[in-house]
């Protein structure tokens, strides 16, 4: 298997409601027979579909965060770089999780006006923060910001409380790289997708048991192969640019639940835009949150 992708978009989603004998919830986690949505741990061996396609229901309790925080970004790309998709791939990439997250292109429109529009209330800066988390995992937290102070605070305080700690620039980056991810749920006619990713210029296509399919992409590339794609006729499940680990950390039944903590205390902040992380669980490990 290639390299899974490890964002806050690709993540396990257990709804449970029985908690199975001899395990213990910690660091925060509701007591057993609660309900609650687990998320954001990735399970080792399976699509990005496979595990995005838990993670659905859980993002409409927090649609109204999420849609914040696209705004932003969308704003930010089109300050950065023009109002155009086709010549701007932060806009397009935007764009793509825009509609992805069923955000109507009214909101998106006029979004990308604001950031034409050189609002210098608009004005925010990309600040990625690194760090280690629990069970050595590495960390990488891109925000969007116009208080660097307060978003430094907000981001160490989750470090802390959960055992991590906030690294220095470059200290876990090396183990990452940026790829552009298009991902498709099993149905597709595998070889087609193939041969029109690659044809458009996609890095890698990787396939999986299940019929999911992953296509892999440079983020200059990432809005050519996938206008390419649908114009082919093949829909994606989720597109988007995510940093993708070179080596990954595997968690047991007592660090998955503090790593899923960080990601929760991180994703509060309005400031946090994405958490990148390459902590990976078993099946076996999953069934047990």
């Amino acid at each position: 298997m290639k390299d899974e992708v490890y964002s806050r978009k690709t993540a396990i989603l257990e709804y449970r409601e029985n908690i199975p004998n001899g395990f213990q919830v910690r660091d925060g986690l509701k007591d057993e027979g609660d309900r609650r949505f687990i998320g954001d741990i990735f399970m080792a061996g399976h699509s990005k579909w496979a595990n995005t396609k838990h993670r659905k229901a859980a993002q409409d309790a927090k649609r109204g965060k999420i849609f914040t925080k696209i705004i932003r970004e969308l704003v930010t790309a089109a300050r950065l770089g023009g109002g155009e998709p086709d010549s701007n791939p932060r806009l397009r990439a935007a764009i793509d999780k825009a509609l992805s997250n069923n955000m109507t292109r009214d909101t998106l429109n006029r979004a990308i006006a604001r950031g034409v529009g050189n609002d210098e209330s608009d004005n925010m800066e990309t600040i990625i923060y690194e760090g280690y988390g629990p069970g050595g995992t590495a960390v990488m937290v891109e925000c969007l910001s116009d208080n660097r102070n307060r978003t430094v605070s907000d981001v160490r305080h989750a470090f802390t409380k959960t055992g991590g700690n906030l690294g220095t620039d470059g200290s876990v980056a090396y183990l990452f790289t940026k790829k552009g991810v298009i991902s498709y749920a099993p149905g597709l006619d595998e070889d087609a997708v193939m041969e029109a990713a690659l044809e458009a210029g996609a890095d890698d296509v990787e396939t999986y048991d299940d019929g999911a399919i992953d296509v892999y992409t440079t983020p200059e590339s990432f809005g050519e192969v996938k206008d390419a794609l649908d114009t082919a006729g093949f829909k994606s499940d989720s597109a988007e640019v995510s940093m993708i680990p070179s080596t990954k950390a595997e968690l047991d039944a007592e660090t998955a639940p503090k790593l899923l903590r960080l990601i929760d205390m991180l994703e509060d902040s309005d400031d946090v835009q994405e958490v990148y992380h390459n902590g990976e669980i078993s099946d076996e490990v999953a069934a047990l949150l």
